[in-house]
């Protein structure tokens, strides 16, 4: 039986993913977060002519012949308008961000003038119009700037707050939980038994999946029991998403599987094309889609990079994934690929004239994490790739989270 291609796993676990719910936060807690809603202008920026310089506010026609003797008959700053109006001859003293009074259609900076009391010389330079910034400038009221999927960083959250926005819709955070199986398995900082790891694959995910946008949920460690399985995996009922990480290929204690489809889970696949990372299932619990990584710390980190950060940003609504694959130019050849798509860890860096290089790990052990920790990228190699020389170029997905 052929095992299922990648591309076709992840169109199952993606198709009918419905976006998360709203809620609305605080401009203080909305950074990173998906935007849910266009968000409109509740004002006009700036929301008068103002000032971009240091200077003083006169008639063009004033100083259209230097030098140009002016009577000054008052000050705008910025937070108190100038009341009165510039008439013929006249200037207001003015600095930046303050209104232009009425009457003045030009500044002139206040390196171009000298002052003696009431008298101010405009000895120097002509007017510009960029030292006053028109009304509206920037947004007017009503305006719609920022729109759905929009990741919320802080240039994002500047203009929303300029807008006049205090809060934001922002969608939901998918709860992922994460179950780590098996009898060899201790938390980090417990000394592991004479038969026992450490379980570090929960704690991966769990940063994976917070830096996608998720909340990750951990529900510890589960023993090879079918009592242990079930009290854990009814825990997690109202999650988005359930990952167990272990016990889901065919062996006497791999109970994973079994106990799922106990309590209700249609399996959807079991196995894919894929190395590492093989022995993976997706299902759904009623609403909660279901993914069964890998026991091996490298193949259920690349299974999650490859299959659950696609599924959150579809779940977020997210406009653009800022993890999508890139190209980029080997720096080493590689071999002729088998029939499973192979994921390859690398490292990626630029050369002096900003073209991306990829440098695969020496060893792809997939026992091994120390190689893993030291990439942030995957190099994607195709079922039956061909040889690929040093110079040319190969698919790359991001690590970098």
């Amino acid at each position: 039986m052929a095992l299922l291609s990648v591309d076709e796993a992840l169109a199952r676990i993606l198709d009918g993913a419905e976006v998360a719910g709203i809620e609305r936060v605080p401009l203080t807690c909305a950074a990173h977060r998906i935007l849910a809603e266009d968000v409109r202008a509740t004002l006009t920026q700036p929301p008068f002519n103002a000032s971009a310089m240091d200077g003083y506010a006169v008639r063009a026609a004033d100083v259209s012949t230097l030098p140009a003797r002016l009577s000054l008959i008052g000050e705008a700053r910025a937070g108190e308008a100038f009341s009165g109006a510039v008439g013929a001859g006249e200037c207001a003293r003015i600095f930046t961000g303050a209104p232009v009074p009425a009457g003045a259609d030009a500044i002139i900076i206040q390196e171009n003038t000298k002052a003696d009391g009431s008298i101010v010389t405009v000895v120097d330079g002509s007017p510009d119009p960029a030292h006053i910034r028109p009304r509206g400038g920037d947004f007017a009221e009503g305006q719609g700037l920022l729109s759905p999927g929009r990741v919320l960083d802080a240039r994002a959250i500047l203009l929303a707050a300029a807008m006049g926005h205090g809060t934001l819709a922002v969608r939901k955070k998918p709860v992922i939980a994460v179950l780590a199986t098996g009898d060899e398995l201790v938390e980090p900082g417990q000394k592991p038994g004479p038969d026992q790891i450490v379980s570090s694959n929960p704690y991966g995910l769990a940063a994976m999946i917070a830096a996608a946008g998720g909340e990750p949920r951990l529900l510890g460690i589960a023993r090879d029991t079918r009592t242990d399985l079930e009290e854990k995996i009814a825990a997690a009922a109202d999650a988005d998403v359930l990952v167990t990480t272990g016990g889901a290929s065919v062996g006497d204690h791999d109970l994973v599987g079994p106990v799922l489809k106990s309590r209700g889970m249609a399996m959807d696949f079991w196995k894919i094309a894929m190395r590492p990372g093989k022995p993976m299932l997706f299902g759904k619990l009623g609403s909660q889609r279901v993914l069964g990584l890998p026991g091996n710390p490298v193949s259920a980190l690349i299974c999650g990079r490859v299959f659950l950060m696609p599924l959150i940003d579809r779940l977020l609504g997210r406009e653009t994934s800022p993890w999508a694959p890139v190209r980029a130019r080997l720096t080493e050849a590689l071999e002729k690929n088998g029939p499973r798509q192979h994921y390859m860890r690398a490292v990626t860096s630029q050369d002096a004239n900003g073209l991306l290089l990829v440098t695969p790990q020496s060893s792809q052990d997939s026992s091994l994490m120390s190689p893993l920790a030291a990439s942030n990228a995957l190099i994607v190699r195709a079922v039956d790739a061909p040889v690929l020389a040093a110079g040319d170029e190969a698919d790359v997905l991001p690590m970098d989270f």
